[in-house]
């Protein structure tokens, strides 16, 4: 049996190890003494060696090097660097995860690699200063709503907009909704709740950056098939593919001719295995099932005239007055206006 002063000595020298070494910084068996000594812990370099036997016979993965220098160093973790940088980026870039709690995300996710690492890529990722939002009741509003998901009950909650009020944008007093959850869902670099508002049979959205005082209600939460195509599970891959800005709207097929410059964009948004035929050397047509609302016909404005919608004809009309009403607001001659350049 081990004693206790083994044990303690044994976790903090694969914490050291954690912390101070990689393939680039492998740590002496002399360092590690020294740095265990710091910790409280008197020890011996032979003796180092026997305890790297037990971590590694545990199933640590620790290497012997002679190169850079000789020392030893953790060869695998539970997160590669690489891994761990993706994870930050994402930290970084989510505009709903405030300065405050990016920073704690920051400095957990360092953890994960040795502090030669971080130090690096600290120095790279805080170049860029992003954009972030204040409520910081997001991350106990997920933890709420994860439950309401699992134990199948409604939510209530006051969703707030943001107005004009002299001359700066604050936030409104807000609505009360009581909704039936289904999904969360991160788009758009932003996280949103889809779930149904109990006066409507529909599925609608709510952007968690604006929910605030959440509470887990004793109500059950309407079925999700009452409301919307999904039987046996809530399908939150083809949901989002088929929502466009995180409007709803009705189901239906729609066949736009496309550039050849949109294929990957069109990819990105619908998929591969979605119906395409070449129309002729600088544009394809594609024949794809989505919510029909202001949210699509915004996103096909973005492209201008590498887009043109072919059926159904009510979103060709509605494209129309959208491509009128702009050249109105530019003063241009009012006129029909139809995508030709391919």
């Amino acid at each position: 049996m081990i004693h206790s002063s083994a044990k303690i000595k044994l976790l903090l020298l694969w914490k050291l190890l954690k912390e101070y070494s990689d393939d680039e910084h492998p740590v002496s068996a002399v360092e590690l003494c020294r740095l265990l000594e710091q910790e409280g812990i008197e020890t011996e370099r032979k003796s180092i060696y026997r305890d790297i036997d037990v971590l590694t016979h545990f199933g640590v993965d620790i290497v012997y090097t002679r190169s850079p220098r000789q020392g030893f160093f953790i060869a695998k973790r539970d997160f590669e660097l690489a891994e761990v940088r993706l994870l930050m980026d994402a930290v970084l870039t989510a505009p709903f995860i405030t300065n405050k709690k990016t920073a704690e995300l920051t400095d957990k996710l360092c953890g994960l690699i040795s502090c030669h690492q971080a130090e690096a890529v600290l120095k790279q990722i805080y170049v860029d200063q992003r954009v972030k939002f204040e409520n910081e009741e997001i991350y106990y509003n997920i933890d709420t709503i994860n439950r309401a998901i699992a134990q199948h009950k409604k939510l209530s909650f006051s969703y707030h907009h943001r107005v004009i009020v002299n001359h700066k944008a604050q936030l409104d007093d807000g609505r009360e909704f009581i909704i039936s959850p289904y999904t969360l869902l991160w788009a758009n670099d932003k996280y949103y709740l889809a779930g149904n508002y109990e006066k409507y049979d529909t599925v609608s959205n709510y952007r968690l950056d604006r929910m605030k005082k959440i509470a887990l209600t004793s109500q059950e939460a309407r079925p999700f098939y009452e409301v919307c195509e999904y039987r046996d599970h809530f399908d939150t891959a083809d949901y989002l593919r088929k929502t466009f800005n995180m409007f709803n709207g009705e189901h239906e097929f729609v066949v736009l001719r496309c550039s050849n410059s949109l294929l990957e964009t069109i990819i990105d948004k619908f998929g591969s295995e979605i119906e395409f035929s070449c129309h002729d050397s600088n544009a394809f047509t594609v024949r794809a099932s989505v919510c029909v609302s202001d949210g699509l016909i915004e996103w096909l404005m973005q492209y201008g005239d590498r887009i043109m919608v072919l059926s159904p004809q009510t979103l060709r009309d509605e494209m129309l007055m959208r491509i009128e009403a702009v050249h109105d607001v530019y003063g241009t001659t009012k006129k029909t206006c139809v995508p030709q350049k391919f």
